[in-house]
């Protein structure tokens, strides 16, 4: 499937041909805003989507791209393709790209957990690309936000177990399930009756447990079980003891999580925000006189992770405990700023 990292990490030259697929989707468009925005170089760009998409134009560069159909003749000539079209399209096509002697950087589940395959955020195991046999995985978005802000902490003291909960916007379920939200609160603050079709409960002024299969064996979704297992590849730390419960809120693009975490040795909230006071890619939101902490307008359209309430988990009295809460852009670091990270430490 993939092709043999024997011989070292496929590389791509210093200004690539790159392959957006799924570019008409939210987090497509974020890719190719990212691109653009970080000027990241280039030699072309092709934006890629369904055969319903083709023809679409998308602005780029004070230009715009002309929209092709995704087929397997797509990545001739390719170096660089950013997935984010799903699993589906993933598992199917990401292989082909590697044929055409592309680096893919996927943003599906698709390949994860596959033991060959790197599962990246750059500020925590960059090295991990070292290793990559032409398909390297971004995770899962409520994994990048929470621990981020947690692996600078890990590694000055060892994280012993980790209980998240999260507060998941829109977006996550894609740009339909954002419109959704929009038409279903305006529904509802007119009167009228609505129907959803993308979210299987009514979204407007509600919250509910994350859209996804419960495993009856363990009580968990398949969200919780993404960020329980993704978080131990990424920490390399296989047997780290890890809980999540993940809710989908009324927000359009940022998730909140709240985190409590137990370290080796005990630690103090002033140790935490020393810490993160220079930890990249975090920025510190604590301001308990206002009572102003993060929150999903303000982290919307941010690259950092905005973390606050910072604070003693009060149920441990080993002092070793620590509770706090953060909010990231889901569109942005939670998935396509983290795959144009990767790409960029690729061209080094």
């Amino acid at each position: 499937m993939q092709s043999s990292a024997a011989a070292g990490p496929r590389r791509i030259p210093a200004n690539p041909v790159i392959a957006v697929v799924g570019a008409t989707g939210a987090v497509g468009v974020e890719i190719l805003q990212c691109l653009e925005k970080r000027k990241f170089p280039y030699a072309s760009v092709r934006a890629l989507a369904s055969a319903r998409s083709a023809g679409k134009q998308l602005p780029f560069a004070g230009k715009s791209l002309t929209v092709e159909e995704l087929t397997e003749k797509s990545f001739e000539g390719v170096h660089l393709a950013l997935f984010s079209a799903g699993s589906g399209t993933s598992k199917k096509f990401a292989p082909i790209a590697v044929s055409h002697g592309a680096v893919v950087v996927d943003n599906s589940s698709a390949f994860r957990m596959n033991a060959d395959v790197p599962l990246v955020v750059p500020e925590i195991n960059p090295e991990q690309l070292a290793h990559h046999g032409g398909i390297i995985a971004n995770p899962n978005c409520a994994a990048i936000i929470s621990i981020t802000p947690l692996w600078p902490i890990h590694k000055a003291n060892r994280i012993r177990r980790l209980i998240v909960s999260t507060y998941q916007a829109a977006s996550g379920a894609g740009a339909a399930a954002m419109q959704e939200l929009i038409e279903s609160t305006r529904a509802a603050l007119e009167g009228r009756e609505y129907e959803q079709k993308v979210l299987p409960h009514p979204y407007a002024f509600n919250l509910f447990s994350h859209n996804t299969k419960i495993d009856p064996a363990t009580g968990y979704n398949d969200e919780e079980t993404k960020v329980i297992a993704e978080t131990r590849k990424i920490f390399g730390e296989p047997d780290l003891p890890v809980s999540a419960t993940c809710v989908r809120v009324p927000v359009l693009r940022a998730h909140c999580v709240s985190v409590t975490f137990e370290c080796e040795r005990p630690i103090t909230p002033d140790e935490v925000r020393k810490i993160l006071a220079t930890a990249p890619g975090v920025k510190i939101v604590d301001d308990v006189e206002r009572n102003y902490f993060p929150m999903p307008k303000d982290a919307s359209g941010q690259d950092d992770i905005l973390v606050g309430r910072i604070r003693k988990d009060l149920s441990d009295p080993s002092g070793k405990s620590i509770s706090l809460f953060c909010a990231g852009d889901q569109l942005l670091k939670g998935a396509a700023l983290n795959a144009v990270q990767i790409a960029e430490r690729l061209l080094h």
